[in-house]
């Protein structure tokens, strides 16, 4: 996986790939068919994999608390329609937030970097909900805050799509960034069909929440 950056530098008007140190690349030009052919294509796609990665994790945890909050009473929690509407709504709300300033993370950090970065903060709310879930006596607001931590996985969106979007020319763009769409939907999918599976088939029986985040 390596971070574009676009360089200035050329040789006969034709740019040359400049492999830095850390994975950097220099003069990175999608639209020149010569270098997109020759080492272009193979860099891309290598990112585009674990973009898509990235991204069908992110939409797996920014559906865990959507699956989770309906089971929450058989748990133990005793909390009030209110309060279960704002732990469902929490994790999208914070996402959607998120994915403005996510889509700068790339420029700045790199495509590499910050999809690793991304990535790696999704165990923040993953263990919050595994540890949250756990005792009913948590308190609401700590449920709440833990809660809005998993919008992490919904900025990842924006971020994984603006990193691909500097891989790709404009003849393949368009299905460069679907691929890397459904990637994050098929993740929302899987969550629906795997956690709930997680927490009761494979608790013997039982509702085990930590599962879902520990999973």
């Amino acid at each position: 996986m390596g971070t574009a950056e676009v360089g200035a530098a050329s040789t006969g008007g034709t740019l040359t790939l400049d492999h830095r140190p850390g994975r950097w690349i220099a003069n990175w030009d999608a639209e020149n068919k010569e270098q997109w052919e020759s080492a272009g294509r193979s860099i891309a796609r290598r990112n585009l994999n674990w973009s898509i990665f990235a991204e069908f994790l992110g939409f797996v945890v920014w559906q865990l608390w959507s699956i989770v909050v309906v089971q929450l009473p058989s748990a133990g929690f005793k909390f009030s329609t209110n309060e279960i509407f704002w732990l469902i709504s929490m994790p999208s709300l914070v996402g959607a937030t998120l994915r403005i300033p996510y889509t700068f993370m790339v420029p700045r950090f790199g495509g590499r970097n910050w999809t690793i970065v991304s990535a790696l903060l999704l165990l923040i709310p993953t263990i919050g909900l595994g540890l949250c879930v756990a005792n009913p006596a948590t308190p609401f607001g700590v449920m709440l805050f833990v809660a809005a931590l998993a919008g992490f996985g919904g900025g990842n969106f924006a971020s994984s799509m603006a990193n691909i979007t500097f891989f790709y020319p404009a003849r393949e763009k368009g299905w460069a960034l679907g691929l890397n769409a459904a990637g994050g939907n098929l993740g929302a999918a899987v969550a629906q069909l795997a956690v709930p599976i997680a927490i009761t088939l494979l608790a013997a029986g039982t509702v085990n929440l930590p599962v879902a985040g520990f999973m």
